[in-house]
């Protein structure tokens, strides 16, 4: 009797897990189908809803908060040059929705977001007109290394390197994705820049050439082309698509991206804007 009990019960805990797993991703799925409806995305992000048991948090459509994250969305300014694309992200705290299986037009009612945009190298180059442009974030003057997690140092807001080919004279209609197809004069650098964010937008300010310990290139600059290429690392970047359109504030490294952050308080969202 006693081995029958425990069987049962036994039984009954993994279906009532496999439940709340089914019911978690279904409402995942909801959630991701909605944002779909953005006219922002191509593709369909990829959604997790936190909290455990889910059932109880569905139950009144009150939920611990979520994760989103939406790849391959188009970035104005470089159609040209084959295109750009970005990641969006954004997590959600505590929030209530109209119902549990979310519809493109409910509103979700969040007590905060934190929202961001990444640029990878190669199309932080192509917004530059920077051919074969590399990021990375250097180790600290008095160590080592290239700034990964072995010294401690994952992202930075000043003194980021950029690595790329700079075609001089060129105008941005000739410029090709790779060095190895432009015919032209060319000269490839390394440059430390500080980035921020102004009206939204994220702002390049190059601080010099780079001759560190760090992997870079070596280039005899002459003097009279310094000027014009430190300027293909001076930008103010169009605005770039934001989940929600939420401003971001700040901009860093972090690792051989570009991330562009914001974060608000309580606010209501419906998924066909993100």
């Amino acid at each position: 009797a006693l081995g029958c009990a425990l069987a049962t019960l036994i039984t009954l805990v993994i279906a009532a897990l496999l439940t709340d797993t089914v019911s978690a991703i279904r409402a995942e799925h909801s959630l991701a189908r909605a944002l779909l409806r953005s006219p922002t995305l191509e593709f369909e992000p990829e959604v997790t809803i936190s909290g455990f048991p889910f059932l109880p948090q569905a139950r009144n459509a009150e939920f611990s908060g979520a994760v989103i994250t939406a790849r391959g969305v188009a970035v104005p300014g470089c159609a040209q040059r084959g295109g750009c694309r970005a990641e969006l992200g954004a997590a959600l705290g505590e929030f209530t929705s109209d119902d549990w299986l979310i519809g493109p037009g409910d509103v979700l009612h969040t007590r905060s977001v934190t929202a961001y945009t990444r640029l990878d190298s190669v199309n932080l180059g192509r917004l530059l007109n920077i051919i074969d442009l590399t990021v990375n974030t250097p180790a600290p003057a008095d160590k080592p290394g290239g700034g990964g997690p072995g010294d401690g140092l994952l992202e930075r807001t000043t003194g980021v390197l950029l690595t790329g080919t700079v075609p001089l004279g060129a105008p941005v209609s000739e410029i090709p994705p790779s060095a190895s197809a432009y015919p032209g004069p060319t000269v490839t650098v390394s440059v430390t820049v500080d980035l921020d964010v102004v009206d939204g937008r994220l702002h390049i300010i190059p601080t010099g050439f780079y001759d560190g310990p760090e992997d870079h290139v070596d280039a005899d600059v002459p003097a009279a082309q310094r000027d014009e290429v430190l300027a293909h690392f001076s930008r103010t970047l169009p605005r770039l698509p934001s989940p929600w359109d939420i401003s971001p504030t700040t901009a860093r490294s972090q690792g051989s991206d570009i991330v562009l952050t914001a974060a608000t308080d309580a606010r209501d969202l419906r998924p066909e804007e993100f």
